[in-house]
């Protein structure tokens, strides 16, 4: 698996990816039917502005996931969403993503990241909080979906200020009698 800065030549296989996860009904907010033209007309438009995004890549060179990181309304905050295709998962792309993310926004004025997960969503909720990510509030019942049913989402954040998550701990440890 493979993280790599997207271009307009991946706005397809990007938004099939979303429309993809989406089918599951599970992982993320967007719910079919995805309009792949759209949505990669999107895509697009998101890369022109300046916004990062990247694809994961197979061992086959197939993009089979990707991340987007998006201003808010809040300066210096980004706002970190991310899917990746069933048959991919569990294999070190979530890691892939997340470092190129992280890497990107230790470079940038941004201060803050966050994110909306789904309760239900551990296997993410794990990957965020090894990447220092916190709870900071439940949307209790907040997204209506398409069959009426009422979803709650965690929102999570990691400040971008400071020592990396596990810093501290791997300074104790280089020092003698400090990491015992």
């Amino acid at each position: 698996m493979r993280a790599r800065r997207a271009t307009t030549a991946d706005a397809e296989a990007f938004a099939a990816v979303i429309a993809a996860v989406a089918e599951e009904r599970r992982w993320i907010a967007t719910e079919p039917p995805v309009d792949l033209g759209e949505r990669a007309a999107r895509t697009r438009e998101t890369l022109d502005s300046g916004h990062a995004l990247w694809v994961l890549e197979d061992d086959d060179g197939e993009i089979v996931g990707g991340l987007g990181l998006h201003t808010t309304g809040a300066r210096g905050v980004a706002a970190l969403g991310m899917a990746i295709l069933a048959g991919a998962r569990g294999r070190g792309g979530g890691r892939a993503l997340m470092d190129a993310a992280i890497l990107h926004l230790a470079d940038s004025e941004m201060h803050k990241v966050e994110l909306e997960v789904w309760p239900d969503n551990g296997p993410a909720i794990s990957l965020y909080t090894r990447y220092g990510f916190e709870v900071e509030g439940l949307r209790r019942n907040h997204y209506r979906r398409s069959d009426g049913t009422l979803r709650s989402s965690l929102i999570m954040a990691r400040l971008l200020t400071g020592p990396a998550p596990g810093a501290a701990a791997a300074e104790a440890q280089s020092r003698p009698g400090l990491g015992t």
